[in-house]
């Protein structure tokens, strides 16, 4: 792994874990799906200027055109509103934790998709402690029925982390080759109309932002979460493979409980610090590539 890489590594890092933080802050004025909407017209702003001096317009090919239909809603309109819908029924740093499980599903997914990466006795344990980690961050909601709101959160997180998970392993196996910039402009448009087309349906009237606080966290989560984060993401993809640009989420559940913690006085449990250490631990199992034989 080259420099490079590994510094487009911790920058995604950085931004993606951070993205939690904005989240919170946006969704205490707007909807989830109209937030998902508008910080995407942030990064498109920043995505088609460097499309178009690239000379990389969105193709007309319709086969092409299909699947970067289905990179956007998985990749990106389907899990953005799932984790802000989540976010209206838990805290940040909770929300960061559970989406890091995103490669953990992604070994299951890639597994049964790819002949190259296959789960190995030492990726199995580390499915093994990844779980063990995010049923000791659900086990006490999922008993009480107090409980029952941040549960669905939880599961919403979740569910988006497994969608991440599907549109890693999809851009792999048919996307692979196409230029980073192209596979961020092209499936972050499709999201974005998807996601407009949803909001009258889900939100209406939908409640647009008015304070500063709404439109800093859709500029950081348009321009960097959405934009800057993308290409650097897809770069990963067609450099590391499916799995291991995903293993980027070892930094998500350290940044995003530390950012909750710190700005929004989230509180820190035992059962936060267990289950991240649970997930990371699988993580770092599942991930580790096996040691060269002498």
């Amino acid at each position: 792994m080259r420099l490079r890489e590994w510094g487009a590594f911790w920058l995604l890092g950085a931004i993606w874990g951070s993205s939690f933080l904005w989240i919170k802050i946006a969704v205490a004025e707007i909807g989830p799906v109209t937030l998902a909407a508008l910080r995407l017209l942030f990064g498109l702003a920043g995505l088609l200027p460097l499309a178009w001096m690239r000379g990389q317009a969105i193709p007309r090919d319709r086969g092409l055109l299909i699947r970067f239909l289905a990179l956007g809603v998985l990749n990106t309109a389907l899990p953005f509103a799932l984790i802000s819908w989540g976010e209206t029924r838990i805290a940040s740093g909770l929300a960061a934790i559970l989406n890091g499980s995103t490669p953990l599903f992604t070994l299951v997914i890639a597994h049964f998709w790819l002949r190259d990466e296959k789960i190995t006795p030492r990726r199995a344990a580390g499915l093994a402690l990844g779980f063990v980690g995010v049923v000791a961050l659900m086990s006490r909601d999922l008993g009480s029925p107090a409980g029952l709101g941040s549960a669905w959160g939880q599961a919403a997180v979740l569910a988006a982390s497994c969608s991440y998970a599907v549109a890693a392993t999809f851009a792999r196996a048919s996307l692979r080759g196409q230029p980073p910039v192209l596979q961020a402009t092209a499936s972050v448009f499709m999201a974005d109309a998807v996601l407009w087309l949803a909001v009258p349906v889900a939100e209406w009237p939908p409640r647009l932002p008015h304070l500063p606080g709404t439109w800093l966290a859709l500029g950081w989560l348009g321009l960097l979460g959405s934009c800057v984060a993308y290409l650097l993401y897809y770069y990963l993809i067609n450099a590391w493979g499916a799995t291991r640009a995903t293993i980027v989420t070892y930094a998500f559940p350290v940044i995003g409980l530390l950012l909750g913690v710190a700005v929004l006085r989230e509180p820190l449990t035992a059962r936060l610090v267990v289950g991240t250490a649970l997930i990371v631990a699988g993580i770092a199992t599942a991930t580790r590539a096996p040691a060269a034989r002498s």
